[in-house]
């Protein structure tokens, strides 16, 4: 039985979606929760491999297609191997992207369109999250939050590309109004922790009551 709370984290890079993760930990830390932070490509040994290559600016070669499969290939180790046994321990998982990046990023920006929601199908196992927070911020203006680290293979594509992305993004936001929770992305820190902090707290008690 599933009794933890699974919260994604979503939005076009450098959003903010790290920053508001760690946020949330220390706040579910402080309130007695036992939560888990974890990150997409990536979280298991197998998935931090698989982030190496995708997101390497040696392979621009890579087909579209077999982004996608590599990406859910990440996704369905770490929902077998992390995300779901923490659920059923009752933990609550923080996930800096999920399937939608999937869908926006592979769906939308590289145009492969429903064919991203058959194959992570397969890779989520009918494991999604209870909320997801989408961190809206406009194509371009990540670039003033970025650090001086070089941008990864994703990060270098065109700008219509990202603007494919964050168009999908905002379409999955309609598609999903129950689950998605849309933020103004230039809003301050504090103030996007606050109202995420409130969402997943109503929640937690929710889910208490239930069990």
């Amino acid at each position: 039985m599933r009794k933890g709370l699974f919260v994604s984290m979503e939005g076009p890079d450098s959003s903010g979606k790290s920053t508001q993760i760690q946020l949330l930990l220390r706040h579910l830390e402080k309130t007695g929760r036992d939560a888990v932070a974890l990150r997409e490509p990536g979280g298991t040994a197998i998935g931090e491999r698989i982030r190496e290559i995708v997101l390497d600016n040696a392979h621009p070669e890579m087909d579209c297609l077999a982004e996608a499969m590599l990406y859910a290939a990440a996704r369905a180790q770490m929902v077998a191997q992390l995300i779901l046994p923490a659920l059923t321990a009752g933990r609550t998982v923080i996930c800096d992207r999920f399937v939608d990046s999937s869908i926006a990023y592979q769906g939308g920006g590289r145009r492969l369109g429903r064919v991203v929601d058959r194959i992570n199908a397969y890779a989520v196992r009918d494991c999604m999250p209870d909320v997801t927070f989408l961190l809206k911020l406009e194509p371009g203006m990540g670039k003033t939050r970025r650090s001086a680290r070089a941008n990864d293979r994703i990060e270098n594509e065109s700008i219509a590309y990202h603007k494919r992305v964050y168009k999908a993004f905002l379409a999955l936001e309609k598609k999903h109004p129950h689950r998605i929770v849309g933020i103004d992305g230039t809003l301050g820190i504090d103030e996007i922790g606050a109202m995420i902090a409130e969402r997943v707290d109503a929640l937690l008690r929710e889910r208490d009551v239930a069990l």
